[in-house]
């Protein structure tokens, strides 16, 4: 499956399907801070925040379809954490659970050296053991524990935040 996959830039033409999977992992609970669905025009500062050569959003097709998208996000805003991003990886329902968030961490940790990333965070829910996992494969490992700084349908919950040094040749 995963040798049909591409990805490149995505494009404003794009920002719809971004937003629909991002707003089918809502529901859940496990994925994302939001409790109501988003709309595109309150994505687009988000979007117009990405550049291709610094912080990219990419999205990852298949057959021309796409089923996934990766943000690179500046962390904390100021000049001295330019080496640090955050990630973040939305796949659609059809596509989880096939290897696909794999293929992704690989491709946004190849991209570090040409971004000048030395440094990856990821900002996980606690009982997201799916992602957790993932990110725990690559090497990622737990840098900060959150506990209950996140109230989901009267539950709290917990944020890690998992980093890996990115190691340039």
């Amino acid at each position: 499956m995963l040798d049909n996959i591409t990805f490149r830039d995505a494009q404003l033409s794009d920002l719809q399907e971004i937003v629909d999977i991002y707003n089918s992992t809502i529901s859940s609970r496990m994925v994302t801070a939001d409790l109501e669905p988003v709309t595109v025009d309150n994505r687009k500062p988000w979007f117009e925040e990405h550049s291709p050569d610094l912080r990219p959003l990419w999205v990852f097709e298949m057959k021309g379809k796409i089923c996934g998208w990766l943000s690179f996000q500046s962390f904390y805003g100021r000049p001295a954490y330019n080496g640090t991003a955050e990630i973040s990886i939305y796949i659609h329902e059809n596509y989880r659970g096939k290897k696909l968030g794999q293929y992704i961490v690989q491709e946004a940790m190849k991209a570090c050296p040409r971004l000048k990333i030395k440094t990856l965070l990821c900002f996980i829910f606690g009982h997201n053991e799916p992602s957790l996992r993932l990110f725990n494969k690559f090497g990622f490992e737990e840098w900060a524990n959150l506990p209950k700084v996140a109230e989901l349908d009267g539950i709290e919950r917990d944020l890690i935040i998992l980093g890996k040094r990115i190691l340039h040749s």
